[in-house]
């Protein structure tokens, strides 16, 4: 069987992980017949994600890995995962920002994906914990790219807080919490490992719990930008309720049952994609 050219490795892989956690695992033989690719192919995706963390292997097939409220996957075992409700999710998120306004972005890898969308917004001032959001504005200035400008007179101003480096390519700690507490934002973008209703947002990483907690003290408006896996999952540390948020972005992915229990706690539902956002009664 020849591979199916038409997919790229990593949305490839992206599909093989929906499908594992979906059904809760899967053979090599159904993923064969689903992608139209080698068994040989769908071996090497499968070796490759369970190096990330991703997923376990196991004969045969691939389950999902067990929940592990401390563990922190890196950046690059993040990327894989979910991107087109990632670049959907970003588009959206991006639209909430205007011109001339001061804005905060965690690390994560859908914030990296807002960062990219935010470049066609004029003159913004962005302050942000992630050397890899800091990088997207970096170097669009340096290429003179979308949003920057021939002579950069448009291109985001940014501010990179100090701190200890997490795996996921976020600054944390005391030197990053007096940076974020000394500013004041209009929005925050923020990524989180899990959300729910029983523990709010968390994270598996005790420092960037804080972290994070001073983001939101220093916003005027809070935006969590999640896909729907996120939804019900829990980290070692919570950060916030939802009551502290005023934004969740998140994708079509929602299921509706979960879209009610959401919206029975959280002030705004938006679904990327052009829906209508849900909206809590006041």
């Amino acid at each position: 069987m020849s591979d199916n050219q038409n997919l790229l490795a990593g949305q490839r892989r992206a599909l093989i992980l929906d499908e594992v956690r979906r059904r809760g695992g899967i053979r090599v033989s159904e993923l064969t017949r689903m992608l139209q690719v080698s068994d040989m192919t769908v071996r090497r995706d499968l070796d490759v994600l369970a190096r990330q963390g991703a997923l376990e292997k196991v004969h045969g097939g691939a389950v999902p890995v067990p929940e592990r409220r401390t563990h922190e996957p890196g950046f690059e075992a993040k990327s894989a995962l979910e991107l087109s409700a990632k670049s959907a999710i970003a588009r959206s998120a991006a639209s909430l920002a205007t011109p001339g306004s001061a804005v905060a972005l965690s690390g994560g890898t859908t914030t990296f994906a807002v960062a990219h969308e935010l470049l066609e917004v004029p003159e913004l001032t962005v302050v942000t914990n992630s050397v890899r959001v800091a990088d997207v504005f970096h170097h669009a200035r340096q290429a003179g790219d979308a949003g920057a400008g021939q002579d950069g007179g448009d291109a985001a101003r940014v501010v990179l807080t100090g701190g200890v480096r997490t795996p996921s390519d976020s600054l944390v700690g005391p030197v990053a919490d007096a940076a974020i507490a000394s500013l004041h934002f209009d929005v925050l973008f923020l990524g989180v490992h899990g959300i729910s209703v029983e523990a709010g947002l968390s994270t598996p990483n005790l420092a960037e719990a804080e972290t994070n907690r001073h983001f939101i003290r220093s916003a005027r408006r809070v935006v969590v930008v999640a896909d729907h896996t996120k939804w019900g999952t829990t980290g070692l540390s919570s950060f916030a309720s939802l009551d502290d948020v005023d934004t969740w972005v998140t994708d079509g992915g929602l299921p509706d049952s979960d879209r009610e229990e959401v919206g029975a706690h959280l002030a705004e539902l938006l679904i990327a994609g052009g829906e209508t956002p849900d909206q809590r009664p006041a």
